[in-house]
């Protein structure tokens, strides 16, 4: 394993300090969300926290914490993507954004002009979630090009050696998540990583999360089966024969998935009878 090579751009030995930050939530088009970014009495962590409101814009909405000063730029172009420390935190998805060009502002109504923005979506896992650290990589080849919201695929790739602003957001995912969130950062971090850990320990994290997510989906299957034989119980529906084999046959496939899923998860390979 080679060595890795960083540079801190918050928290760490650099400290956070609140100034470098302010809010852009979804207030800016007539929503409830907000957001703050608190700063330890050490400086040495900041805590992204506030109040998702879906219910205002329709299922919407958006909480953000964006870098100040429109005259900073960051050259990144030395290393291959960034790198977030988490303390303890929510288990919910958060989408960490880039921008490497940012125009003046319209004059005629003094609002910031779009541009291109490159998002990289990321869940805390239940098991980070528990624990006191864990982190997330994200190489430049995968974050997204956006233009208001949404996918823009004929966008230039990310300047590195251009970077203008760094955002970190929660919003909705379609009405998948609402309410108060928080998210402690220890630092972030543009490194260049060996190739096993880009591959390895931050995509592992990403596809368990998926895994678990499966495994609650079939969870739920399982218990609508059950209770749906409970009821017809209850009303005194007795079953043919050939449809209470039918039923114990899908009970058994179904069964079978939420263990293989399972199994997946935790990284455990069955063993079958013709190995």
């Amino acid at each position: 394993m080679g060595k890795i090579k960083e540079t801190t751009l918050f928290g760490g030995d650099k400290g956070w300090n609140s100034s470098d930050w302010t809010a852009s939530d979804d207030r800016v088009r007539g929503g409830k969300s907000q957001s703050y970014l608190e700063t330890s009495s050490s400086s040495s962590s900041a805590r992204f926290h506030g109040n998702l409101d879906i219910k205002t814009l329709g299922g919407a909405g958006f909480a953000s914490q964006r870098t100040t000063g429109d005259d900073k730029s960051w050259d990144l172009s030395d290393y291959d993507g960034i790198r977030i420390d988490l303390g303890k935190s929510d288990n919910k998805r958060y989408t960490f954004i880039l921008k490497d060009a940012i125009l003046p502002r319209n004059p005629d109504n003094g609002r910031e002009q779009s541009t291109t923005s490159y998002e990289y979506d990321f869940d805390v896992s239940e098991d980070a979630a528990l624990a006191k650290t864990s982190f997330v990589y994200m190489s430049w080849e995968r974050f997204v090009p956006t233009y208001r919201g949404k996918e823009k695929k004929d966008a230039p790739s990310l300047d590195t050696k251009n970077i203008k602003r760094l955002s970190i957001m929660m919003r909705s995912f379609f009405g998948d998540q609402e309410g108060d969130f928080s998210l402690n950062i220890k630092s972030i971090k543009a490194v260049s990583p060996p190739i096993d850990l880009e591959r390895g320990l931050v995509d592992a994290k990403n596809e368990h999360a998926e895994k678990l997510r499966d495994i609650k989906l079939q969870t739920h299957a399982a218990n609508a089966v059950a209770r749906s034989a409970i009821e017809l119980g209850s009303r005194g529906y007795v079953p043919s024969v050939g449809r209470m084999r039918a039923l114990s046959v899908y009970g058994l496939c179904l069964a079978a998935a939420c263990l293989l899923a399972y199994s997946w998860a935790k990284d455990v390979r069955p063993k079958w009878p013709w190995h």
